[in-house]
């Protein structure tokens, strides 16, 4: 998972991102928490090997996606939405209202592709407690919170 979690990052720096490319992928200790907690999702090929995955937290009521990372290799096949429909089903079946996100509004890649998602970007009333501190790390570690926004997608049930 890390190692597409890097290879995930690499187009960040084909369009001048060079820090966001090189930020280090989760740790091996928080992936291993998430999967204890049933909060990972992975997707395989025909051969099990992996392709890509999601991992989720629980901010502020709701489903929040930490991370979705294709391998750039498998990229435009519909598997990160797949990774997504999967994590809104196990939300559904826990009564949870919503999945939520961090992302890039600018990058083609980030904020346009979870609105096809059917995600939609918060306004400032509607960012949530939990949410705002995640904007604000992302800030201390030296994202620029112009072009961050936190989105959310509701479970239909």
């Amino acid at each position: 998972m890390q190692r597409i979690e890097v290879a995930s990052g690499a187009p960040f720096r084909e369009i001048g991102m060079t820090d966001v490319a090189d930020m280090p992928p989760l740790p091996l200790d928080v992936l291993a928490d998430r999967q204890r907690a049933g909060r990972v999702w992975v997707a395989v090929d025909a051969r099990e090997r992996p392709l890509a995955f999601a991992v989720v937290d629980l901010v502020d009521g709701c489903a929040h996606v930490l991370q979705l990372s294709v391998d750039p290799a498998y990229a435009r096949r519909g598997i990160g939405r797949g990774l997504l429909d999967d994590v809104a089903e196990w939300a559904a079946g826990r009564g949870l209202p919503a999945l939520t996100l961090t992302t890039f509004r600018s990058v083609p890649w980030n904020g346009p592709y979870y609105a096809r998602c059917g995600f939609r970007e918060l306004t400032g009333g509607e960012v949530t407690a939990g949410l705002a501190e995640l904007l604000a790390a992302e800030a201390a570690l030296g994202l620029d919170p112009a072009d961050r926004i936190a989105m959310r997608r509701s479970i239909e049930r």
